[in-house]
């Protein structure tokens, strides 16, 4: 009689803590944020509104509401996303946050822009420096294709001498080596004036920023700084020069 009576006390302490830790652990696994004093409001799907003392379970995918006893607003938990709202909002979070450095680059660009050029005077000269190096390297390239032509009349002067025939290798090697040398001279011509028109349109698309930037126009607000492409005409040349070359 005294240990039944013993194990009926230990049963009665002990459900108390049983019921509590299972309810524990429903509240754990649902992920709803701990009880805390207030009362919990939310809407169902069905336009009601259910309120209790501690996070509704029902309710993991509704906005849910803590208020005070007073009624006021203590906390707001938002909705339990599931994994692919999760991943759906990480992405959206990665663009936005991508949108705002976007953002950010353009104000500092347009800043740095202003910082160099707050007036026209040193962008002509800046555009004029820029141009000049392009000019330098494409004098140095019309110097050397003189060169090579004046090289190649002997050569071809000396071949008048084999009509029908095939030249000597040494010749014939000599002759080669020089339509060679042209042809890199002639494409890189070719690259130097497509980069001096890129220069232009780059510094002329610059200008007309800055003279938005000039009269007020907020930095960031231009959008970027739009510059056609400029195509090469080396690709399509190449294989019409050399044959030119031995005409």
């Amino acid at each position: 009689m005294q240990f039944t009576a013993r194990r009926s006390q230990f049963l009665a302490l002990l459900l108390p803590l049983l019921v509590g830790g299972a309810s524990a652990w429903a509240q754990a696994s649902s992920g709803l944020p701990a009880s805390s004093a207030g009362i919990y409001t939310c809407i169902d799907d069905q336009g009601r509104r259910i309120t209790a003392d501690r996070p509704i379970p029902s309710c993991t995918a509704k906005e849910q509401r803590v208020l005070n006893k007073d009624g006021s607003l203590k906390a707001v938990y938002p909705p339990i996303l599931t994994v692919e709202e999760r991943a759906a909002k990480e992405a959206q979070d990665r663009k936005l946050a991508e949108a705002r450095a976007a953002q950010a680059d353009a104000v500092r660009r347009d800043r740095n822009l202003l910082a160099r050029y707050p007036n026209e005077a040193p962008h002509r000269k800046a555009r004029e420096a820029a141009s000049d190096t392009v000019r330098v390297a494409m004098k140095a390239t019309e110097a050397r294709l003189n060169e090579l032509a004046a090289e190649r009349k002997p050569l071809m002067h000396e071949a008048e001498f084999y009509p029908g025939k095939p030249l000597p290798p040494k010749l014939r090697g000599q002759i080669d080596a020089n339509d060679a040398a042209t042809l890199a001279q002639r494409n890189a011509a070719i690259n130097q004036e497509a980069e001096l028109e890129r220069v232009n349109r780059l510094y002329d698309a610059e200008l007309a920023r800055l003279k938005l930037l000039w009269a007020g126009a907020v930095p960031g607000s231009l959008g970027p700084i739009a510059i056609d492409r400029i195509p090469s005409p080396v690709a399509s040349s190449a294989s019409n020069l050399k044959a030119s070359n031995l005409r």
